[in-house]
């Protein structure tokens, strides 16, 4: 029987058409804005992700924040709230404190930070039964490249082919994994540890990809995995692959390779005997009592 996880990852490529060819006019960040994006968990590895884009593009000065740690006294002219369930607790506290416009993105319709935002931009056809998070985050971070400008064609034929393509053993069967990026895809790197994490209790670790030299690199070893998502430093390959471990790279979009990750994950899972759906100590939103 597939789990909902495996089907939410493998509808990525139709969710990702849909997004691009649905581009809101008005309720993204605009040109010329300053923007703090945030989010808690996967959604904060997608906020770092988007704010390398827009500035990257020329489109504004863009910080990324997780919800828990934003400094509410500095000013923006608008704040970008990432949330799938659109109740978790940190977010909404936030939104009640800043005096920006605020633009969220979530999966749910029926929920608290529909009144917390002026503005909400609801894709629920990418929400999600698996409490861990796979389609959703991607999902966004396709709209919001397009919004930026940015052609996903080939990202969309990259992600078909990764959630087709045969997944190799050496990776279902590793000991440890550390996931690489450089500017935006150092979120992504976050993110494919924390899918690990979720949904098979991995061992991994995520870090920029100039930095695993400083420190990171000495936990290379036969039988572990140096996975990089973008285009790896010059001289890396050959440092890591002397330490006896795994180099992984692609020729594939960077959220296309992190569907190759999600889909390892599920992998690993089903190695250890575990419900990808139903990660341990792990809820679909995190909701603080008070």
């Amino acid at each position: 029987m597939t789990t909902h996880t495996e089907a939410e990852i493998a509808s990525q490529p139709e969710c990702w058409r849909r997004a691009v060819a649905n581009v809101p006019a008005d309720a993204l960040p605009r040109e010329g804005e300053r923007v703090a994006v945030v989010g808690c968990g996967t959604s904060w590895f997608i906020a770092m992700a988007y704010a390398t884009l827009r500035e990257r593009a020329g489109h504004g000065e863009t910080d990324a924040f997780a919800a828990s740690e934003f400094p509410v006294g500095r000013a923006y002219d608008r704040v970008l709230a990432l949330s799938r369930s659109g109740t978790t607790t940190e977010v909404l506290e936030l939104l009640g404190h800043v005096s920006a416009r605020i633009t969220a993105i979530t999966a749910d319709p029926k929920t608290p930070i529909m009144e917390a935002a002026g503005d909400v931009v609801v894709l629920d056809y990418a929400d999600e039964r698996s409490v861990v998070q796979t389609r959703f985050a991607t999902t966004q971070l396709a709209l919001l490249r397009a919004s930026l400008g940015e052609d996903l064609t080939q990202a969309v034929a990259d992600a078909e082919e990764a959630v087709a393509a045969p997944l190799p053993a050496e990776l279902v069967e590793a000991e440890q994994f550390s996931f690489l990026g450089a500017g935006w895809t150092v979120g992504l790197a976050q993110e494919a540890a924390l899918k690990m994490r979720e949904a098979s209790r991995s061992w991994t670790e995520a870090y920029p990809a100039m930095e695993y030299r400083h420190g990171p690199i000495s936990i290379g070893a036969p039988g572990r995995v140096t996975w990089m998502l973008g285009e790896a430093p010059e001289g890396l390959r050959a440092q890591v692959e002397r330490t006896g471990a795994t180099f992984v790279e692609s020729r594939l979009d960077p959220m296309a390779e992190l569907i190759r990750a999600q889909r390892v994950a599920v992998a690993r899972a089903f190695a250890a005997g575990l419900n990808p759906d139903e990660p341990m100590h792990l809820t679909r939103s995190v909701i603080l009592s008070p």
